[in-house]
């Protein structure tokens, strides 16, 4: 006796593998129905409005992270279909390719907020781990890094790590170049020594700025500048030149400025100069002829002063 003709009951889904589906590996989903005559199937994914397979069986050779969804089959014969509930599938996969971004994405100037954020997709979600120039800085489940107020020495290359049960994966470096004004400068003054006029003279200015600062160097109470670049030279120095210069280092970031003190000596005039040369001049031959005078004395010393008891006294005679 043949059972009497019936339509498909509520299909049935089951996966193979049961237990955690991870991307690359093969996958069985299978739809079952009893029905008389035997059902056909038919497999959908949520959201798609087009079929997926007209089998009993539909099979994921190397399942991708992209097959992760909600799965149902239809079943149905001439008297009848019936829709299947649907059933998840949830791809796990290692973290891809992480990236690196900032922001603000523009120059990044000291003081200011900025963000490092990594992305990197995962299932399950990762955990980061930041570094900067290859040294760990922190490790979390946060995969954003932030600086509340920039500094000079944030400057660097950052990277990330994304990391599951599954793999990892390292970013590609992110360059951070800290903007700032020029510090104060420092000036210094060649040759050190006392400035002589006539001589030349180089000043200096260097600042620690970035970008790198420009230099302009004026002289006060006068508007117009007097050189720019690191160094101002002055050659063939006069008394005029002396007085306050400062230099002003400048860049896009601002600017700062530090004064220096020149004083030049007058070299003596032509005629005073004769004139030291004829007095030493003289003193010297006072001096050769008071040492001539000595040694004369030295050597006649009757001639010059005459020794008592050596004189005649013509007053006295013998008698005989």
């Amino acid at each position: 006796m043949f059972p009497p003709p019936d339509a498909p009951k509520l299909p049935s889904v089951s996966v193979s593998p049961s237990a955690e589906i991870v991307e690359g590996s093969s996958v069985a989903l299978t739809c079952s129905s009893d029905a008389n005559p035997a059902a056909s199937y038919t497999w959908y994914k949520e959201d798609v409005i087009n079929p997926l397979s007209y089998q009993n069986q539909h099979v994921f050779s190397s399942i991708l992270p992209s097959d992760s969804g909600k799965y149902y089959c239809t079943a149905d014969n001439d008297l009848g279909q019936k829709r299947s509930e649907s059933r998840n599938i949830d791809v796990k996969y290692a973290p891809k390719l992480p990236s690196v971004s900032v922001s603000p994405s523009a120059e990044i100037v000291e003081g200011s907020s900025v963000t490092l954020t990594c992305s990197s997709d995962a299932n399950p979600a990762p955990s980061y781990t930041w570094y900067k120039d290859n040294k760990i800085l922190a490790t979390g489940q946060k995969n954003v890094y932030h600086f509340i107020s920039i500094k000079l020495e944030n400057s660097g290359n950052y990277s990330c790590k994304s990391e599951n049960q599954y793999g990892q994966k390292n970013s590609t470096s992110l360059s951070i170049d800290v903007q700032y004004p020029p510090k104060l400068p420092s000036v210094s003054v060649s040759p050190s020594a006392e400035i002589v006029e006539g001589s030349s003279v180089t000043l200096t200015c260097s600042s620690d700025a970035n970008p790198a600062a420009n230099y302009t160097w004026y002289k006060e109470d006068e508007d117009s500048p007097k050189a720019s670049g690191h160094n101002f030279t002055i050659s063939n120095i006069r008394p005029e030149h002396s007085g306050s210069y400062y230099c002003v280092a400048h860049n896009s970031r601002g600017r700062h400025n530090v004064t220096l003190q020149l004083t030049v000596r007058e070299d003596f005039p032509q005629a005073a100069k004769l004139a030291v040369t004829g007095i030493t001049l003289v003193v010297f031959l006072v001096i050769i002829c008071l040492l001539v005078f000595f040694l004369l004395a030295k050597k006649k010393p009757s001639a010059l002063f005459p020794v008592p008891g050596n004189r005649r006294d013509n007053n006295n005679k013998v008698s005989i």
